[in-house]
């Protein structure tokens, strides 16, 4: 295997914490979670048909771009009561335990996860465990498994008329909820779930659930909430969203705040150690719809960006449509299909970096024998730099993080040798210089 260093400029010192003692092995039933990413799966909006089926045959696609996880928005079926829109939001389900007729049957879900399976992807679905809509089967057999107010109505969630809030107080709720995940690993074969507002729910019904459904199997679970706000979920979850990154680094282009800010946050998210991972991504359904496209927040920087989601320690999320790139906001609870061409002008970019992140131990996620290494140049305000080490592989990634060309060297002893330019192939030996001359929007990722 080739000796990868990656190499991005970030700054000073080390980032990495090895303080929770993890032991990863490569026989782990869940060995791949180190070394995967995760693409965002919107079915609705992804082709004209809006079907599992359609969508199956984009899988050979993505395959051959690196995608080694695919995450499937909700599956199950609208609740047509307070919906919003003419086709409802999929986080507003009616049934746990059945297929949006939307989408396909239930045997074509199952078709399809047979060949993700088949290609070699692993396969997550959204898991809505906070709220139902209105007309949930459960609002009708068992309404005492929600939330009243005191009128006796069903809770309305926050900011968000169209569900209702369930009541993990009631003990049998909890066992039926954790029956609906099991049918899903039993009945279709999934590997895991993308836990929705996974920190509105009490921690103790994870710590209860987790180990309930994987007596089936061992899974993969990302739970949405950020660890520096909740770290008593990360005990549970494999892995956890980095919101704050994703709001600061917006702010930070912006509202041209300091970058060692970011900087700082970085050593915050790091401080938690390897016990569990951050997801990194530039877009996701939500951001998509509601704040832009990775391009209406990072403008300039998106690229970087990019490269630093594929390569800090963590995995990597990509939204549906990032490899065109997607340009516009999409509808969220109307039909509103990506405008795919045939060029997928991001998706050779996106595969260099997806299979590095696959391939090069220095990048596996979440693991305590590789160290990252903030690097120190002349340009620490506008140039994001580090070195992330496992052994003896290595990677190296340069960024520039400003809205102006760069001149700048490294001046970091964790920096020498000769290295391979992963884009263009050229070699370097940073042994006989360390300077860079970077353009707006410049980056490099290298390997020894």
């Amino acid at each position: 295997m080739k000796k990868l260093i990656l190499l991005a400029v970030i700054g000073l010192g080390i980032v990495s914490c090895t303080t929770q003692n993890t032991t990863h092995t490569m026989d782990s039933p869940k060995e791949w979670k180190h070394t995967t990413n995760i693409y965002e799966v919107n079915v609705r909006q992804y082709t004209p048909e809006g079907t599992f089926r359609a969508f199956e045959k984009e899988m050979p696609r993505l395959k051959k771009m690196g995608v080694r996880t695919l995450w499937f928005m909700p599956i199950t079926p609208i609740a047509q009561q307070n919906k919003k829109g003419s086709l409802g939001s999929p986080y507003a389900a009616s049934d746990y335990t059945s297929i949006n007729p939307e989408f396909g049957t239930m045997n074509d879900f199952k078709h399809m996860v047979n060949e993700a399976h088949r290609l070699g992807f692993k396969v997550i679905i959204d898991w809505v465990a906070n709220h139902t809509g209105w007309d949930h089967i459960w609002t009708k057999t068992h309404p005492e498994f929600y939330l009243k107010d005191a009128d006796g109505k069903f809770h309305i969630a926050s900011g968000m008329d169209d569900i209702i809030e369930l009541d993990y107080k009631n003990q049998e709720m909890r066992l039926a909820m954790i029956d609906a995940m099991k049918f899903w690993v039993k009945e279709t074969g999934i590997d895991g779930f993308r836990c929705d507002l996974a920190s509105w729910v009490e921690v103790d019904f994870w710590q209860q659930a987790r180990p309930e459904v994987e007596k089936i199997k061992p899974l993969f679970w990302l739970g949405e909430f950020d660890e520096l706000e909740s770290p008593e979920y990360g005990k549970v979850f494999d892995a956890s969203y980095s919101w704050k990154w994703m709001h600061k680094s917006a702010d930070y282009y912006k509202k041209n705040e300091p970058l060692q800010e970011l900087k700082d946050l970085l050593q915050q998210y790091s401080n938690i150690g390897d016990a569990s991972m951050r997801a990194w991504f530039t877009s996701n359904h939500d951001e998509n719809s509601w704040n832009g496209t990775e391009y209406e927040k990072y403008g300039m920087i998106t690229k970087p960006m990019a490269i630093f989601s594929a390569t800090w320690n963590g995995v990597p999320l990509l939204y549906s449509g990032q490899e065109l790139p997607n340009m516009k906001r999409l509808e969220f609870f109307e039909k509103d299909v990506i405008k795919w061409t045939n060029t997928y002008q991001m998706a050779e970019f996106y595969r260099t970096l997806l299979e590095l992140k696959s391939s090069n131990p220095a990048l596996r996620g979440g693991d305590t024998n590789v160290s990252t290494y903030l690097l120190n140049t002349t340009a620490n305000d506008k140039i994001l730099a580090y070195v992330r080490k496992n052994g003896n592989d290595e990677v190296l990634v340069v960024l520039n993080m400003s809205k102006e060309p760069v001149h700048f060297t490294i001046e970091d002893q964790n920096l020498s040798g000769t290295f391979r330019n992963i884009f263009d192939r050229t070699k370097r030996d940073f042994d006989t210089g360390k300077d860079f001359v970077f353009k707006v929007s410049d980056y490099a990722v290298f390997e020894k």
